[in-house]
């Protein structure tokens, strides 16, 4: 089994519309069918402790059965896409991959 979470800090100006388009294309790489699980989720309410970090604007972990299902995962049409139709609305992100 292979974790793979990505966490997103989109961009400050965002409209109503830009933020939809984000979020509705992140919600597709749960369709792809490598993918045996998946969460999305924004920063939870708890309470602020010097080791949480609420800055992202999003988060998204899917769970993959091996590293070829990631491999594959990657290439998909539906990542890509993604990528391609929502790159712009992002200023970072960052990926922790774990077995």
């Amino acid at each position: 089994m292979l974790t793979h979470t990505v966490i997103f800090w989109l961009k400050e100006n965002l409209t109503e519309e830009d933020k939809g388009l984000f979020f509705d294309g992140v919600r597709t790489l749960l369709t792809i069918e490598s993918v045996e699980t998946g969460y999305l989720g924004t920063p939870a309410q708890t309470p602020e402790r010097p080791v949480v970090d609420s800055s992202f604007g999003c988060s998204l972990t899917v769970v993959l059965p091996d590293l070829e299902a990631h491999d594959l995962y990657q290439a998909d049409p539906t990542h890509l896409a993604f990528v391609e139709k929502c790159g712009h609305l992002w200023d970072r992100v960052i990926i922790y991959d774990a077995d």
